[in-house]
């Protein structure tokens, strides 16, 4: 199997890169698990927040609103409630800032979610623009654009070798071998190691796990029209999902690339700190997992090709930001390998590419 681009990698960043390069040429994908989006992209809060995150992310952020606005169904309101004790007061007022919020009394946010206890929040801010994200839908819309066009899936394809035949790149997986001009190197927790089998230097990224746990709607209360919930630094965050409430500790704790799980006393302790700002315990868990959230050293994705490879290219270092970045993100890839102009201003292109590590 021969393609003009070997992508490495099915989640969000992949597959909506599939879908963007399917224009330029043929596409093969290569993802290790069972079905696309299996790790961090399945894991993920599933928030359109554009105010989060380094001055880079935000700006992919925004410029990903235009195509999240043409597809229907794939945003809904939620909202975002950051709540704080008295002495929380200066990551508070840091978050109110740099988030755009509005400062609220405690009295209106328990209006808006009735279960905070007036006797530890001492401290609220309100957001409207933070929307959900359909993540299956996303994921799904750009799998289906990237076949439209021609483009190759291969699940169970986990990448075991790459080497270089002439001008072009052997790849050897589980589902077989296949060459390519050019590498997209969208491998998640794994970019790294990607890069090593390839020959290329690492860029030193490194996955952070994120444990959560789904409880049962607090009180019974009807949840599912309360804002996301957050701490001060977030430092823990609630949201509901599906008539429950997933909380998380918000941990980043360094870890090897692997198919993660939550740990239990983290989890208890975040548990611990969402408890203390709510007047309902938690009697039980529905169900519990962990992410990998993978950052590159100063935190913004990486997207561009590599310095001394030019037929390397990297779409990496989404952190906590894929689904709310990927259309942009994506774009921005193709335009790069296309020749084309991009989109997105100058600046913004050079934040973002591999050549910042020097």
């Amino acid at each position: 199997m021969d393609a003009d681009f070997l992508i490495i990698g099915g989640g969000i960043a992949g597959i909506s890169a599939a879908a963007r390069l399917s224009e330029l040429g043929t596409v093969i994908l290569l993802e290790a698990e069972d079905v696309l989006a299996h790790h961090a992209s399945s894991r993920s809060a599933a928030l359109y927040e554009p105010r989060y995150g380094a001055p880079a992310v935000v700006g992919l952020s925004m410029a990903s609103e235009a195509h999240f606005r043409e597809l229907p169904g794939v945003l809904s309101p939620r909202g975002l409630l950051l709540v704080g004790k008295a002495d929380r007061t200066e990551a508070f007022e840091h978050d109110l800032g740099e988030m755009d919020f509005d400062r609220i009394s405690v009295e209106e946010a328990r209006a808006i979610v009735p279960i905070l206890n007036p006797e530890t929040v001492a401290m609220a801010g309100y957001a409207a623009h933070a929307e959900d994200v359909d993540t299956d839908l996303l994921v799904q819309g750009f799998a289906r654009e990237a076949k439209g066009r021609g483009a190759r899936v291969l699940t169970k394809a986990r990448v075991t070798a790459i080497s270089r035949d002439g001008a072009r790149w052997r790849v050897s997986s589980a589902a077989g071998e296949v060459t390519g001009r050019m590498i997209v190197n969208a491998a998640g927790a794994w970019v790294d190691q990607v890069a090593a089998l390839a020959g290329v230097r690492p860029l030193g990224f490194t996955p952070y796990r994120r444990s959560m746990a789904r409880i049962p709607a607090p009180g019974g209360h009807d949840v599912s029209r309360w804002p996301m919930m957050f701490g001060p630094g977030e430092d823990w965050y609630a949201k509901p999902d599906a008539g429950a409430l997933i909380v998380s500790p918000a941990e980043e704790d360094p870890m090897e690339p692997h198919d993660a799980w939550a740990d239990d006393m983290v989890l208890a302790e975040g548990l611990a700190r969402y408890e203390e700002m709510v007047t309902e315990p938690v009697t039980r868990l529905l169900a519990s997992w962990a992410g990998l959230r993978t950052f590159a050293p100063d935190r913004v994705l990486v997207i561009g090709q590599d310095a001394r490879e030019p037929s390397f290219f990297w779409l990496a270092g989404q952190g906590g930001y894929g689904f709310q970045t990927c259309p942009a993100a994506s774009r921005l890839a193709a335009d790069l390998i296309g020749g084309r102009a991009p989109e997105i201003g100058a600046d913004l292109v050079a934040a973002l590419s591999p050549a910042r590590f020097g």
